[in-house]
């Protein structure tokens, strides 16, 4: 159980930073967005997923259904990243984060599925 408390606080914070920072357009989104050709709009909508998510995963140490389903979400929205940033050429520095991020959420996932 303390392996999925950890991961689905970690997981919550870092996608409610970013979802958070996308929402509110701050600059570096702002240009993040510009380098992968979408709108600041779409990615203040890509922000409100991210919070959804993070929310979800918290609901999820109550209710496990909602937890796998937000878990599942966000990779699917880690999915799509990987998909824009290998369209634009990305590589290393600008995969990291997603690549993280994907891993973190199978590793909530899996503790998740041994509960």
């Amino acid at each position: 159980m303390t392996v999925l408390i950890v991961l689905s606080v970690l997981v919550a914070v870092v996608f409610l930073l970013s979802g958070a920072a996308s929402l509110f357009a701050l600059a570096p989104m702002r240009e993040r967005a510009a380098h992968i050709g979408f709108s600041v709009a779409a990615y203040r909508g890509i922000g409100a997923l991210q919070i959804a998510g993070a929310a979800g995963l918290l609901l999820g140490l109550t209710a496990p259904v909602l937890g796998a389903l937000a878990g599942t979400g966000l990779l699917l929205l880690l999915a799509g990243a990987l998909i824009v940033h290998a369209r634009n050429h990305d590589r290393g520095r600008e995969l990291v984060p997603a690549i993280v991020c994907a891993v973190l959420v199978v590793g909530y996932l899996v503790a998740l599925g041994g509960e």
